[in-house]
C-alpha cells in the first residue's frame, strides 16, 4: 500500500482564509497583519482585554531520545490539538518555526506529518514570514557594530582577543565554525579569529523567545555581553548603542504567526531554537497569548525530554511563570527497537525483545518528568507495521509505572486518531491543582545545577571539566549564580556519547565550554563534541529539492 507524502497531503487540502481561523479564537480584523490569504501576524497589543483573560490549560508534548526511525513530536502535537477541538475543547497548538539548516540537511521540516500538519507547509518550512532572517540580521548588525567600534578607535577598550560575539547564518555550514576576519590590510580592520553559529543557536533567538514585550526585548538585547576589556570588564550591546536598532529590526518579527492545521484549527508558530544547542521552545509571547485565547494550549519542546522538556520546565516555565498541567511523551515502536539495539534497516519485522530492551529509554524519561511534579501520559505514534504484541509490551510497561498510554493514529486519521489521548489529557489537566516543581532552586551554585541535571536527568555519575572551565564557573557564579542552565549536548543519548542508546548509567558528562548569555539570562554549558554550527550529511536533503514544471516544490518531504 502506498501513502501520499506529507507535501501531497498538504496540497490536497483546501485552506480557509486566515480571518476564519482568527475569528475562532476571538481575534478581530484590526489585530491581523496578513501575509497573503492563509498566514497572519498577530498584533497582541491590539487585542482588547487580553491581559485580564484567564489562562487555559498548558500541555507539553515531548519524546523519548530521538533516533533515525523517527518519533513525531510535532505531528503528535498537531494531532492532539485537533483531537481536543474534536471533543469540544477550544485548543491552539504552539510550535517552533523550522530552520533552513535541517530542511536542507537531514532532519526535514517541522510542520508535522500525514494528516496532522500545519499549512501552508511549504511556506512554513522555508522563509515563512521572515522571522529567522530578521533574527539573523539583528545578530549580525551587532557583530558589525562591534567591529566598527574597534575600527574607529575602540573607545570602550575592547580586547580583540576577548570578543565574545560571533556571527550567525540559518544554514548548516561547517566551514564557518572557525574563521579569520578583517584580513586585507589597514582599511579592513584588525585581523582576528571569529566564528559562525547557526541562527537558532543565537542568543538573539533565545531572547526573542523569552521576552514578554518589545520593551523587555530591547532591555534583554542591551544586556548581551559582546566582549571584555583587558582587565576582564564586560562590554554590553547597549554600550555600542545597538539595542535600539536591533529591536527595530525585530519589531514585526516579534508578533506571533497564526496559521491553520489541516482540520482548520488555529496554530501559532513562532521562534525556533534547537533543544540540543539552545533552549528548544517556541516564543513565550506566543504561548502566553494562546493561553489567554483558548481552553487548551498544546506546545512541544525539541528533541527528547532530557533536553527540550527539561529546558521548557526549568527555563521557559521559570521565566514565564508557566504551569503545565500534563506532559505527553511520544514514543514509537520503531524508535524503541533502535534503543533496544536494532539497526534501522532491520526494523520491519516483529521484535518484541528489542522493544522490551528499548523501554529503558522510555522509563527514564517518564521518571525524569515525574520529578517536576507534573502528570505524564505516553502517546505511541502508530506506524502500520507495528504489531499487537509490540504495542502490548509498551502498554504493559506504562501500566506498571502508573502511566496511561495511548495508541495514536493521528498521522493517518488526523484528530480522530488521537481522541482517546485528548479525553485523558483534558480530564487530567482540568483536575490538576498542582504546581510545577523545578529540578533545582535558583540559589544553588551553577556547578551544582549542572551536576543535578547530569545526575538526575542524564543518569550520569558526575560532570567533569578542566581547571580552566572550573575557574569560569567560579567567576560566573559571583554575578550570575542565580541563572538557570541551558545544556548543549547530543540529542541521541542521555549521555554525551551519541552512540549510547537506551538509558546508560554511571557515565561522566565532560564540559568543553561555558558561555554566559546575560541577555537571555542563562548559562550555556557545552558538553563534549556538540557543535553550535551543524554540518551537512554526505548526501544532504538539498540534493533532492527542486521546482517541477508547474513551479511546485518537490523533494522537500
Amino acid at each position: 500500500m502506498t501513502h501520499l507524502s506529507d507535501i501531497e497531503i498538504a496540497r490536497e487540502n483546501t485552506m480557509v482564509k486566515i480571518d476564519e481561523i482568527s475569528s475562532k479564537i476571538g481575534i478581530e480584523d484590526k489585530s491581523l497583519n496578513r501575509f497573503g490569504h492563509n498566514i497572519a501576524k498577530i498584533d497582541i497589543n491590539s487585542i482588547d482585554g487580553l491581559e485580564t483573560k484567564p489562562d487555559g490549560n498548558l500541555v507539553l508534548v515531548t519524546a523519548i531520545s530521538p533516533t533515525p526511525a523517527g518519533e513525531g513530536k510535532t505531528t503528535t502535537s498537531v494531532g492532539l490539538s485537533d483531537a481536543l477541538n474534536l471533543i469540544g475543547k477550544k485548543s491552539i497548538v504552539c510550535l517552533r518555526e523550522p530552520s533552513l539548516g535541517p530542511c536542507f540537511g537531514v532532519k526535514g521540516g517541522a510542520a508535522g506529518g500525514g494528516y496532522a500538519q500545519v499549512v501552508p507547509m511549504e511556506k512554513i518550512n522555508l522563509h515563512f514570514t521572515g522571522d529567522f532572517h530578521a533574527i539573523t540580521a539583528a545578530h549580525n548588525l551587532l557583530a558589525s557594530l562591534l567591529d566598527n567600534h574597534i575600527y574607529w578607535g575602540n573607545e570602550l577598550g575592547i580586547d580583540i582577543r576577548r570578543v565574545a560575539w560571533g556571527r550567525v547564518v540559518d544554514l548548516n555550514d561547517r566551514a564557518l565554525r572557525s574563521i579569520n576576519i578583517n584580513l586585507g590590510g589597514v582599511a579592513n580592520g584588525f585581523p582576528r579569529e571569529d566564528k559562525f553559529d547557526i541562527t537558532v543557536a543565537s542568543e538573539v533567538m533565545a531572547i526573542f523567545c523569552l521576552a514578554t514585550s518589545l520593551k523587555d526585548l530591547q532591555e534583554k538585547i542591551g544586556n548581551i555581553i559582546v566582549g571584555y576589556t583587558r582587565d576582564r570588564k564586560e562590554i554590553y550591546a547597549k554600550e555600542l548603542n545597538a539595542d535600539g536598532a536591533m529591536t527595530t529590526l525585530l519589531k514585526d518579527a516579534f508578533m506571533p504567526n497564526l496559521v491553520q492545521t489541516l482540520e482548520k484549527n488555529p496554530a501559532f508558530i513562532h521562534g525556533g531554537p534547537f533543544a540540543n544547542i539552545a533552549h528548544g521552545c517556541n516564543s513565550l509571547v506566543a504561548t502566553q497569548t494562546a493561553l489567554k485565547l483558548s481552553d487548551f494550549v498544546v506546545t512541544e519542546a525539541g528533541f527528547g525530554a532530557d533536553l527540550g522538556a527539561e529546558k521548557f520546565l526549568d527555563i521557559k516555565c521559570r521565566k514565564g511563570n508557566l504551569n503545565p498541567k500534563i506532559v505527553v511523551i511520544v514514543a514509537t515502536v520503531r524508535a524503541l527497537k533502535m534503543h533496544g539495539g536494532v539497526d534501522k534497516k532491520d526494523l520491519k519485522g516483529e521484535n518484541v525483545e528489542a522493544v522490551t530492551a528499548g523501554l529503558a529509554n522510555l522509563k527514564q524519561h517518564i521518571a525524569n518528568i515525574k520529578k517536576f511534579n507534573v502528570p505524564v501520559a505516553v502517546a505511541i505514534n502508530h506506524f502500520v507495521l507495528d504489531t499487537d504484541a509490540e504495542l502490548k509490551v509498551i502498554s504493559n510497561c506504562c501500566d506498571e509505572l502508573g502511566v496511561k498510554s495511548f495508541n495514536c493514529k493521528h498521522w493517518a486519521e488526523g484528530g480522530a486518531g488521537a481522541t482517546e489521548l485528548a479525553k485523558h489529557v483534558s480530564e487530567v489537566a482540568e483536575n490538576n491543582p498542582e504546581k510545577i516543581q523545578h529540578l533545582y532552586p535558583d540559589d544553588i551554585t551553577l556547578w551544582e545545577k549542572m551536576r543535578k541535571i547530569a545526575q538526575e536527568i542524564y543518569g550520569a555519575k558526575d560532570i567533569i571539566a578542566d581547571q580552566k572551565i572550573r575557574s569560569q564557573f567560579d567567576d560566573l557564579q559571583k554575578k550570575y549564580g542565580h541563572y538557570p542552565i541551558c545544556v548543549a549536548k547530543t540529542q541521541y543519548s542521555f549521555s554525551s556519547d551519541p552512540d549510547l542508546k537506551g538509558a546508560p548509567k554511571g557515565h561522566m558528562v565532560p564540559i568543553r565550554e561555558v558561555r554566559i548569555a546575560s541577555g537571555a539570562e542563562f548559562l550555556v554549558v557545552v558538553c563534549d563534541k556538540i557543535m553550535t554550527m551543524p554540518g551537512l550529511p554526505r548526501v544532504p536533503a538539498a540534493n533532492s529539492i527542486f521546482l517541477n514544471d508547474k513551479g511546485e516544490i518537490e523533494g522537500l518531504f
